[in-house]
């Protein structure tokens, strides 16, 4: 039963609707900001909402949150009077996906301020939302080329969630993020965390890059088992791609660093026994992987 945050969060949360009761969700977060190459955040994120069902929760005041000087939100200026400015948010929200399954997602861009407080209210809501898995996305820039499937770097709280995984990256020392952060507090305070970071094209991480998120959203489902509509995305992907080899081929000089990456990418692979990224799975292929794990639910059932 959903109990409210505690009194140490009033103020920092404005509550919309109550969520649904639940014994056990799933919580999956993609907070654009610093780990956010090609956009893979964001245009995952903008698929979920586009296309399941889903009501607003609640909203962080930002204003907590966000320095506007540091980061100026984008204003539209229309020839003689101001249109519109583009103001941050963090907001949570309750989709379904297209089995009817719920699941919590929160949203927005990274604060400026105030994490240790931020992270604080997000494992109380862990526990006062009965949250027994949290998913993160991120996405950051790899030298590797597009012509290969986008390589994905998965990080957990819990070493079994990660069987069967083999890192491609060793120890390093990198730039602190609040996803990172908060998969840190939550493996600390016994919650189980993954994180899921895709590798996008250095040379793409500039632009929008729709593969990147059609990755991640391939992966969350594969770690949850919640099932997301993907053909339209894939679909903008492969046009995407197509556009890309078009310009791409009509400069000989571009097809040799693409070819010299290839090499390398495959290289990497070999040499260190990771595993051949695989392109995500049709709409029939994840309808029959559906049909299968219901199967053996109920397999067990009648056991």
């Amino acid at each position: 039963m959903w109990r409210d945050s505690d009194d140490d969060n009033e103020g920092l949360i404005e509550w919309l609707e109550m969520p649904s009761d639940a014994t056990n969700r799933t919580l999956i977060y993609g907070i654009s900001g610093l780990m956010d190459a090609g956009s893979a955040v964001q245009i995952a994120v903008h698929h979920m909402l586009d296309t399941l069902e889903h009501k607003h929760l609640a909203a962080f005041d930002i204003d907590l949150l966000f320095d506007y000087r540091n980061r100026r939100p984008r204003m539209t200026y229309l020839s003689d009077h101001f249109g519109d400015i583009d103001l941050p948010a963090l907001d949570l929200v309750e989709c379904s996906d297209t089995m009817g399954q719920k699941f919590i997602l929160l949203h927005g861009q990274e604060p400026s301020l105030g994490w240790m407080t931020l992270v604080d209210s997000l494992v109380d809501l862990v526990d006062s939302l009965n949250v027994n898995l949290t998913v993160g996305m991120q996405a950051f820039p790899f030298p590797a080329p597009h012509t290969r499937p986008i390589a994905v770097t998965t990080h957990s709280t819990n070493k079994e969630l990660l069987k069967g995984r083999v890192p491609w990256v060793g120890d390093m020392e990198v730039p602190g993020t609040l996803a990172a952060y908060l998969e840190l507090q939550l493996g600390r305070d016994g919650h189980a965390a993954v994180g899921l970071a895709a590798h996008v094209p250095h040379y793409l991480a500039n632009m929008e890059h729709a593969r990147s998120g059609l990755t991640l959203l391939s992966e969350v489902m594969g770690m949850t088992g919640l099932v997301f509509p993907l053909d339209d995305l894939r679909e903008r992907a492969d046009q995407a791609d197509a556009e890309l080899n078009e310009q791409l081929n009509a400069n000989p000089e571009n097809i040799e660093v693409v070819k010299s990456l290839e090499q390398s990418f495959d290289s990497l692979v070999a040499e260190r026994g990771l595993p051949n990224p695989i392109e995500t799975p049709s709409g029939e292929e994840i309808a029959a992987q559906v049909e299968q794990f219901l199967a053996e639910l109920e397999g067990r059932d009648q056991e």
